[in-house]
C-alpha cells in the first residue's frame, strides 16, 4: 500500500495547530531544514507576492520533504496550470487565494484532485513518492489524501458565500487573509475590528458544519492571535522570513545602539 506523509495535514488530523511560516525572501533549499528546526510544521511558499520562480519552488519544496516539514505553495491565480506544476514539482500542499464563490472552490478541487475526486492530470514519478512508480490506482489516491488544498476567504463576498464554499467536497481549509478581508471591508490594518470577529465567526461555523479546518493568517500579535486561535483556528501562518527577520534584527540593532561607547 502507498504511503504519502503530510507533517502539517497530520497535525490537523490530530486536532492540533498546524504551524506555518511564509517565504518571501528565502531563495535557498535548506530554508526547510531550517524552520523545521525552528519548530513549524509547515512552509507557506508565496508565489503570488514575490518574485519566486516555479525552478526555485520546486527545489525548497523537495527539499523540505526531505526535512520532514510540509511544502505548501501559494499559487498566483485560478489557472490549473499553476496548481499542478507546483503538486507535480514537490509541492504537499496549494493554497489558492481569493476564492469567493462556490464555483471558483469547486474549480481549483478539480485542478488539484486526480480522478473521481478532480481532474488533475497524470504524470510519473513524482518527488512525493520519492520517484517510485507503483500501480497507478494506489498512488494517485495516496496523492490526494496526502495533498492539503487550501482556499483563502478575503473578502465580504466570500464571506458572505463561505457556507456554500466549505459544502464543496475535496479541499482541507479555508485560510482567512485578514489584511485583504480588513482593507475590503473598509477597515484597513483593523484586524480586531467587530466585523473581523464576526466573518471570523462565521467562517469556523461553516469550517465546522462541513468538516473543513479554518485557517488564520495576517495576525501576528501574540495575544489577538490567542484570541483568535481558542475561536477554533488550526491552520496557523505565524508570520514570514521577512517579518521575522526585520523584528530580531531591529530589536538586536537597538540593543547594540544602546550599548555605553567604551
Amino acid at each position: 500500500m502507498v504511503s504519502v506523509r503530510n507533517v502539517a495535514k497530520e497535525r490537523l488530523v490530530a486536532g492540533e495547530f498546524a504551524i506555518g511560516v511564509g517565504l518571501r525572501q528565502a531563495r535557498t533549499v535548506d530554508i526547510g531544514k531550517i524552520m523545521k528546526a525552528a519548530g513549524y510544521d509547515f512552509i507557506f511558499i508565496d508565489m503570488e507576492h514575490n518574485s519566486m520562480s516555479i525552478d526555485l519552488a520546486a527545489q525548497i519544496s523537495v527539499a523540505a520533504q526531505d526535512a520532514g516539514i510540509t511544502p505548501i505553495v501559494r499559487v498566483p491565480g485560478f489557472e490549473h496550470f499553476h496548481a499542478s506544476r507546483a503538486l507535480d514539482a514537490g509541492a504537499q500542499g496549494i493554497v489558492v487565494p481569493h476564492v469567493d464563490t462556490a464555483e471558483v472552490a469547486a474549480r481549483m478541487v478539480a485542478n488539484c484532485r486526480y480522478p473521481p475526486l478532480g481532474h488533475r492530470s497524470v504524470t510519473g514519478a513524482l518527488p512525493q513518492l520519492n520517484f517510485a512508480t507503483p500501480p497507478m490506482a494506489e498512488w494517485t489516491a495516496a496523492i490526494n489524501q496526502a495533498t492539503l488544498l487550501i482556499l483563502m476567504i478575503e473578502s465580504p463576498e466570500a464571506v458572505e458565500n463561505v457556507d456554500a464554499i466549505a459544502a464543496v467536497p475535496g479541499f482541507d481549509v479555508l485560510l482567512v487573509g485578514t489584511n485583504d478581508l480588513c482593507i475590503e471591508m473598509g477597515i484597513p490594518g483593523q484586524p480586531e475590528h467587530p466585523k473581523v470577529v464576526a466573518a471570523f465567526e462565521r467562517i469556523i461555523a461553516a469550517c465546522r458544519a462541513h468538516g473543513k479546518y479554518a485557517g488564520l493568517g495576517g495576525v501576528y500579535v501574540p495575544p489577538l492571535m490567542q484570541r483568535y486561535l481558542a475561536m477554533g483556528f488550526r491552520l496557523v501562518l505565524a508570520g514570514s522570513d521577512l517579518s521575522l527577520m526585520l523584528a530580531a534584527a531591529s530589536e538586536r540593532a537597538a540593543a547594540v545602539r544602546a550599548m555605553p561607547l567604551g
